[in-house]
This record gives C-alpha cells, sequence and structure tokens, in this order.
C-alpha cells in the first residue's frame, strides 16, 4: 500500500493529509458538511487527490490506514444537541450534576445564573440502594422500584441512560444490576456504567463522563457506522482508526463503545504533530502548540517530550460548564478562529467571538450571505489574504462584501477601516494570548523558553505578534500548518487507558491494596495488548500515572511514575520525590517531608505503528528569491506598507524573507511582519523570528 490518510473534521473546515512512502505529505481541505460528513471528507480527498495525479477511488484503493478525527461529538455538548439522557442514582444523591465541583469564577457576582446540568433535574431519577467506601452493601438493590423506574424511561422517550450509583468502584454489583435489566426492559437503548467507564473516586467527574458518554452513544454510534458504510461502499477496505481524547488513536468499533473519547479528538492530535515537527528540525522538546482554525484558537503543551494531560476539562466554560472526568490532553480553547464574529457590547467595545460564522453562512467575503464581520473578513480588509487565492485559488473570497461588513463596525466605532480590522485582529490575538499563558504561566511555564508551533488556517495571519507578546524568540509554522490536527494523526500510536482508585497515603503505604489495583490494570493491560498482537502489531509500550497531592490539599496533580508498580518501601521513596519534582516544577514550591496522599492510578498502553519519514526539500533549488507581486497591506504602528508577496513552494531551503512579506500557501497564508523575518528550514517548514 502507497498511502496513508489522516482527516480531521472541524466546525468550518474537514482536512484531509496524505503521506506517501517518501513522508510527502499532501493536505486537501473543503468546507464541513455537517449533514453528511462524507461530502466534506470526499471534497478534502479530491482537492489531495489532484497533487497525486489519481482519482479519490484509487487513492482509497491503494490506502492502507485512515485515521479520522471529529468535531461532531464536542458540538453535540456543547449545542447541547446529544441524545435525551436519563441519570440513574443512589437514591438522596440526585443533584452531583447540579453542583458540580461547587465553585465559581466570579464568587461576588450574585447575578451570575445558575447554570443548567448536563441531564436535567426532572430526568433523573434516584434508585433504592447504597455501597458503602470499602464496598459493603448497606442497602440492597430495590430491584422492583428500578425495574418500574426503567420502563417508565420509555414513555419519556429517553434515548440513552446513565447510570452511577454511590461507591460502585468498589463494589459494582448494584451497576451491573441495573445494566441487565436496561437490556431487558429497554433492549434498544444505549446505556453506560460509570465503574466500567471511569473508576475514579470523585464523584462529580465520574458521573459528569458517565453522562456525557451514554448522551453520545446515540449520535456517534449512528455517526461512526455511516462513515465507516461510506468508506467501504467507496472500495476502502483498510483499517479504520479513530483519533482519541488522549492523543492516541483506537480502532472505530472500539471508541463507538466509549464515544466520549472522541471529545476533542482533533485538537488531542496536534500535539503530536507539533513534537514531532519540532524535534525534526531539532528545536526542542519543550513546545507549545497552537492551532487557529475557522471556529476556535486551541492550545496544548509538550514538556521535556511530555505532553501534558488533565482530568479538568470542561466544555462551555470552567466549573459551570460540563466536565468531561477523563484523562485527556490538555487542550485550552477560546472563541478566535478564523470565522469568529467581531461585535459591539452594550459598553460600545469593540469585541470578538466566541461565536462563530461556522461554514454556513462562513464569513461575509465568502459570499454565503454572511452579513457578519469576522477575523478573516478583517484580513482580507489588510490585504493579508488574496481573495483569488484563498484555498490555494479553489474558492474565490468577495473582499467587497468584507469592507462592507468591516466598515459598519468601523462606522459603530468611529475608526478608519483598517484601523478597525487591524484592531479585530488584536482583540482576537489578545484571548489567544490569555490562553496561552493560562496554559503556561499558570502552570509554572514560561513560554518564552519553549518552541512556538503554530498551526490552523488562520494561524499565520497573527502568530508573529502573539509570539512578541509572549517572549518567544521562534515560531516553527510547518508547511501544514492548515491542517495541523490532521497532521497529527499520521504521528499517533493506538494508546489504551485503563484508571482505578485506591486511597493510600505515604507514611502509611497500602501496599496489598495497591498491588491489587496494579494486578487489576494490568491484567487489562495483557487483555489489550494480545487483542493488539491479533491484528498485527508488535511493538509496545506502558507508562503508569497516579493522582496525588499534599496531605489535605483539595485537588491532585497526575505524574508519571518511575515503575511498573509499587511494591516496597524504595519504590515510596522514589515515588515521593518524584512528586516533589513535578510540584515544584508546575507550581514553584515543595513541602519536603509532607504527606503525599495517593487517589487514583492509571496505567498507559502504547502500541506503537510505524510512522512517515520526515520529507526534504529539494535543497538544490537555488533560484533566486522573487516576490511573485506586491501588494498595499496595513499593519499597526506602521500604517499601510508595500508588501512582497512570495509563493511558498517557489522558495529554496535556506532562504531568508525580511517583513514585510506574505507568504502564500493553498491551505494558509503567512504573514511576515514588519522587523521579523522567515526563512524556510530542511523540511520546508517556516521558521519565524524577529530581527
Amino acid at each position: 500500500m502507497k498511502y496513508r490518510i489522516s482527516v480531521d473534521t472541524g466546525g468550518t473546515f474537514t482536512d484531509v493529509v496524505i503521506a506517501d512512502a517518501k513522508g510527502q505529505l499532501v493536505v486537501g481541505k473543503s468546507l464541513t458538511t455537517t449533514d453528511q460528513v462524507f461530502d466534506g471528507f470526499s471534497a478534502a480527498l479530491s482537492n489531495a487527490t489532484s497533487a497525486f495525479n489519481v482519482s479519490n477511488d484509487d487513492i482509497l484503493a491503494e490506502t492502507a490506514l485512515i485515521i479520522y478525527g471529529t468535531t461532531i461529538s464536542t458540538n453535540a455538548i456543547v449545542t447541547s444537541s446529544a441524545a435525551k439522557t436519563a441519570l440513574l442514582t443512589t437514591e438522596g444523591f440526585p443533584d452531583t450534576l447540579i453542583y458540580r465541583h461547587g465553585g465559581k469564577r466570579e464568587p461576588l457576582n450574585l447575578k451570575m445564573e445558575f447554570p443548567q446540568p448536563y441531564i436535567p433535574r426532572r430526568l433523573t431519577e434516584e434508585i433504592r440502594e447504597r455501597v458503602n467506601s470499602e464496598g459493603g452493601v448497606e442497602v440492597p438493590l430495590n430491584v422492583e422500584q428500578a425495574s418500574n423506574i426503567i420502563e417508565s424511561l420509555a414513555a419519556k422517550n429517553i434515548e440513552a441512560v446513565a447510570v452511577s450509583f454511590l461507591w460502585s468502584i468498589m463494589n459494582p454489583e448494584h451497576e451491573l444490576l441495573v445494566g441487565g435489566l436496561i437490556e431487558k426492559l429497554l433492549p434498544s437503548v444505549p446505556y453506560t456504567l460509570s465503574h466500567q467507564l471511569n473508576p475514579i473516586i470523585r464523584e462529580f467527574p465520574r458521573t459528569s463522563s458517565t453522562a456525557i458518554d451514554a448522551s453520545l452513544k446515540p449520535l456517534m454510534q449512528k455517526h461512526l457506522s455511516e462513515f465507516e458504510a461510506d468508506l467501504r461502499n467507496s472500495g476502502y477496505e483498510g483499517e479504520i482508526l479513530v483519533g482519541t481524547s488522549s492523543g492516541g488513536i483506537k480502532h472505530i468499533r472500539d471508541v463507538a463503545e466509549k464515544p466520549i473519547f472522541t471529545v476533542k479528538s482533533g485538537p488531542a492530535m496536534a500535539p503530536l504533530a507539533g513534537l514531532a515537527y519540532a524535534e525534526a528540525e531539532s528545536l526542542g522538546n519543550d513546545v507549545i502548540i497552537v492551532d487557529t482554525g475557522g471556529t476556535t484558537f486551541d492550545v496544548s503543551m509538550i514538556r521535556a517530550g511530555e505532553i501534558k494531560y488533565t482530568r479538568d476539562t470542561w466544555l462551555n466554560g470552567e466549573l459551570i460548564g460540563h466536565n468531561l472526568g477523563i484523562s485527556s490532553v490538555d487542550v485550552r480553547s477560546v472563541g478566535a478562529g478564523g470565522g469568529s464574529i467581531a461585535w459591539i457590547d452594550s459598553g460600545g467595545l469593540l469585541r470578538v467571538g466566541p461565536d462563530s460564522a461556522g461554514a454556513v453562512p462562513g464569513p461575509a467575503c465568502y459570499g454565503q450571505e454572511g452579513d457578519r464581520a469576522t477575523v478573516t473578513d478583517a484580513a482580507v480588509v489588510l490585504g493579508y489574504i488574496d481573495p483569488n487565492f484563498f484555498l490555494g485559488g479553489r474558492m474565490s473570497l468577495d473582499a467587497g462584501a468584507a469592507r462592507k461588513v468591516i466598515q459598519e463596525i468601523a462606522t459603530q466605532v468611529n475608526m478608519d477601516i483598517e484601523e478597525t480590522a487591524a484592531g479585530i485582529l488584536e482583540i482576537a490575538g489578545e484571548q489567544m494570548i490569555k490562553a496561552i499563558q493560562e496554559i503556561t504561566v499558570q502552570d509554572g511555564v514560561n513560554p518564552a523558553e519553549s518552541i512556538l508551533v503554530a498551526g490552523g488556517g488562520a494561524a499565520g495571519l497573527n502568530i508573529l505578534p502573539i509570539a512578541q507578546s509572549l517572549g518567544c524568540s521562534r515560531v516553527l509554522l510547518p508547511k501544514t500548518a492548515g491542517a495541523l490536527s490532521a497532521c497529527g494523526g499520521h504521528y499517533s500510536d493506538i494508546v489504551s487507558e485503563y484508571s482505578a482508585s485506591r486511597y493510600s497515603a505515604s507514611d502509611d503505604f497500602d501496599f496489598e491494596g495497591v498491588s491489587t489495583i496494579f494486578d487489576e490494570i494490568t491484567r487489562k493491560l495483557d487483555a489489550e495488548q494480545k487483542s493488539l498482537k491479533e491484528r498485527g502489531i508488535t511493538k509496545f509500550s506502558r507508562e503508569f500515572f497516579v493522582e496525588a497531592r499534599y496531605l489535605n490539599q483539595q485537588w491532585e496533580m497526575e505524574f508519571k511514575i518511575p515503575m511498573s508498580r509499587v511494591g516496597n518501601s524504595e519504590d515510596v521513596e522514589k515515588l515521593i520525590e518524584e512528586f516533589h519534582a513535578v510540584h515544584f516544577r508546575r507550581y514553584a514550591v515543595k513541602e519536603e517531608g509532607g504527606v503525599i496522599e495517593c487517589i487514583n492510578w492509571k496505567g498507559r498502553l502504547i502500541a506503537e505503528l510505524a510512522k512517515p519519514p520526515h520529507a526534504q526539500v529539494d535543497a538544490t533549488n537555488t533560484s533566486e528569491i522573487l516576490p511573485g507581486r506586491t501588494v498595499s497591506a496595513y499593519f499597526s504602528g506602521h500604517g499601510k506598507c508595500e508588501t512582497s508577496v512570495y509563493m511558498g513552494g517557489q522558495l529554496p531551503v535556506n532562504c531568508y524573507i525580511a517583513g514585510p512579506a506574505i507568504i502564500e500557501e493553498p491551505t494558509t497564508t503567512v504573514v511576515v511582519y514588519p522587523g521579523a523575518q522567515a526563512s524556510v528550514s530542511s523540511g520546508g517548514h517556516y521558521v519565524l523570528s524577529f530581527s
């Protein structure tokens, strides 16, 4: 087989990246078709296959692997369009999703409305049962009551059921019995049991993840099965893997069983591409990855080659939104993409986002009856985007429509049209800077010490002023920046994770209890490895993690432990040393001699897949660097400048371009601001810096 394909279906664009045997990556883009995702995929694939001079059918026939990432599940949560779901809880505890963690960002803001829970209180049912913290049955399950409640759900047109009982992680008997009743009484309704999905101690994140997973099953199982069927009908016979929130990939049918792992699956793949590109260019392994799409700006971080994970991923707002509750790549997102809408608030101030024009109608310049100003419209007005070369010339933009909507904003704020357009880009940039600082500065990391890898179709528009504000000396903007998340699929491995809870303090370590947990996790990892071996995978590695905290702290910190189990006092000392080191690195403080409480344990199996090599650009090309044309572009502090425009495909290796300049790629535009410069690396990527 000659090819492998990676796909990222975003809110605005669908990205397809085809890799050949030599490591050449070809990007195809198309507007996302939300009603029939395969149509958008086919259009993007056609765009990419034109570079190989073959048809979609020919490419699919020669492809061994397709890796698929999607925002379908994320959008369903954000827009409250997932399945109508019921929550079954222990009697007396129906408000777990309502109270969440109990905090809020603005404790003195008494006007803040109380947020709605993920599953409405009217669809939450209490069942008489109780298991204690040691797994003992305090109150037997009332089977008759449970049966009556489950039968009543049919009349409410319930499409999925989430079951989360107290301490089911210590004794799952009652949840299993209820699962059997659901299968018997509601055979066509999917359900999720909390102890099977997310066996952790904290009640809210476990219940939240269970509710989200159950609500996504009807939608995602249908979506994934239809996408697979469409691929098979098109003649594709290879494997289909799906990106997950852990930054790895899994077989499509495994993901369909636990669709919560598809949430933020696209952004979770971007760090893998960022690390691969940074290491290939010998720029180190401390990397900040940003991905500026049409709808959102996503930020993730890699420290010393390790991706940053979190169990505290919120959608629709921290503390007031919905918590995934599962360990996932730490991706911070703000509504500041190319399609983010500019507007004037009640105080007369210019704002940008979080609302987006999406793919339909899209920015005004798309010519699809969009009538609101966006970041992309501002870039057209500033002269950064050539209306005749958008998406490599496949899509013409309406510059007049862009000027019209920006002028409407300019009139309201009493500014020139170019000043207004520049202001829109700067305000969007401020939101992006804040998102980067949240994941770096607030975690004890100086962004100036990291390489900034920029991806996304809109990344090149303002990444240089963002980097300058953060103190980052260099920016790596890959040749394939327009599809960074999709590129990450090519550098992904199959990742399987299993968690379990067992409290143990460092001053009185529960060796027997923790050993039982490790035995359980290892058994699951062994079974998963055996299954993957039967599919032809031969190279595996394992990692183990713990969530721990200092005595009486409120929140745990997850970190990797340097052993495969904690079996003696020497292992405990190593765990303590690692905890102190990680805590000091993140928070600049450590409590020597302090007692450490270990809460949750996790094992990760990594099944390593072959990666495409990094293609090198022809270094014999020594052609003279000549701009294709010049345009008048506007830059804050400089006004209108005569700006050279270069075609990226014609630039030789090691060339230097001084700003102001614009480099046009088929899927992105790189704006080199005055005082900055760009060079082309041996891999054909752009290294941006300030003089």
